[in-house]
């Protein structure tokens, strides 16, 4: 169906992209913080212009999610990231559950029904893949220790989504069946990515160079486009996020010669298409709405921030990643809503909450990592 509106809407969540994401550098903050403030400013929620179909960004936004994990796991090393599975298999599942405790002890004493508590604190406990890379790509350190470290952990926190997302519903008095639907959904996982990536890792790599070898350039763009959104279809088919699927389909070109060649020819679509993903997400924030959910929104930001702190250097480090939720936890707060756990306040809240922390995560990974060695340095002295 055609949609008069679109390109009006696009040119118009552009120029706030444009303009958030101007006032952002001048602040010398992430540009990620701009964009989404510029998304509330032309939201169907604030006065002045507006963007009255923010749904139907919601492809551009995809886009934007595949190309930029593709593209940082192009760069990322395998194999450093087999060197921190344990701790990343440990690590997160741990976070988890006690994010998730220290949910339900405060809403017990705020007096949140439990069913509340429980999808709060699922939302709460999963930070965003996508944001933690964007930080540590703008500081070089996705391949530093706590760059592995927080990239393992975030990864098994995103497979821990799906697990949460079905498991959510048993919540509801009237589901039945639902330890039947979740290993389900992971033999259907299994069956859909165990084969593609065996096959993958033995052709995928080789694929790059042959299609080089031609000298067309543009088919070895459409090649990896074509990869990095094809593994994406087949991670959402299995259940899982189309970001995971878009990751590890740059982890299989990683190796290639012509990959990085190819990123150079990514890069500007991809920043274009990251833009209006994180202009986007300010298009559903409805301001007048937070007005009564603001102690419940203090109270999910210091949960978020105090439940990932941990003292080691490396660990601490990490943490800082970590202290932030994005776009998982939309999904896990629609979930909640839609089988009728949480209310459409709760669920502004939890985006809400989203945006502050993102938005101090960018100020603590920005300005804290050094001040933060050097709290690790001075303790370790005196504690020798």
């Amino acid at each position: 169906m055609e949609q008069p509106h679109l390109l009006p809407e696009l040119g118009l969540l552009l120029v706030a992209a444009l303009g958030g994401g101007t006032v952002a550098h001048l602040l010398r903050q992430p540009l990620i913080v701009g964009y989404i403030l510029g998304g509330i400013l032309v939201s169907p929620f604030t006065p002045g212009p507006q963007v009255s179909h923010p749904q139907a960004f919601e492809i551009f936004a995809d886009i934007g999610v595949v190309l930029l994990m593709f593209s940082i796991g192009a760069e990322f090393s395998l194999q450093e990231l087999l060197r921190v599975r344990n701790v990343a298999a440990f690590g997160a599942p741990a976070g988890i559950i006690f994010i998730i405790l220290m949910t339900f002890l405060a809403g017990w004493l705020l007096g949140w029904p439990v069913s509340q508590r429980l999808v709060i604190g699922a939302a709460l406990s999963v930070c965003s893949t996508m944001v933690l890379l964007k930080f540590l790509q703008d500081r070089g350190e996705v391949n530093s220790p706590h760059g592995r470290v927080v990239v393992g952990i975030a990864l098994v926190g995103d497979l821990a989504v799906v697990a949460m997302i079905v498991l959510l519903p048993a919540l509801n008095p009237t589901a039945t069946s639902q330890p039947v639907l979740f290993l389900r959904a992971l033999l259907k996982g299994a069956l859909i990515l165990g084969p593609f990536f065996l096959l993958a890792r033995r052709v995928v790599p080789r694929l790059p160079a042959r299609v080089a070898g031609t000298g067309n350039m543009e088919l070895l763009v459409l090649d990896m486009m074509a990869l990095a959104i094809g593994t994406a279809v087949l991670t959402a088919a299995a259940g899982l996020s189309i970001a995971l699927g878009a990751f590890l389909a740059g982890l299989l070109v990683n190796e290639s010669e012509p990959s990085h060649e190819i990123l150079t020819r990514i890069f500007p679509m991809r920043d274009i298409f990251v833009a209006i993903f994180f202009a986007s997400i300010g298009l559903l924030v409805q301001p007048a709405s937070l007005a009564s959910q603001i102690p419940t929104i203090l109270v999910m930001v210091a949960l978020v921030i105090v439940g990932n702190f941990d003292g080691a250097e490396t660990a601490g480090l990490a943490a800082l990643g970590l202290t932030q939720i994005g776009e998982f936890s939309y999904v896990l707060a629609a979930a909640g809503l839609r089988e009728g756990l949480i209310g459409a306040p709760v669920q502004q809240g939890i985006l809400a909450t989203s945006l502050l922390t993102i938005a101090v995560n960018a100020l603590l990974f920005r300005r804290t990592p050094n001040w933060l060695r050097r709290i690790f340095k001075d303790r370790d002295e005196r504690a020798g």
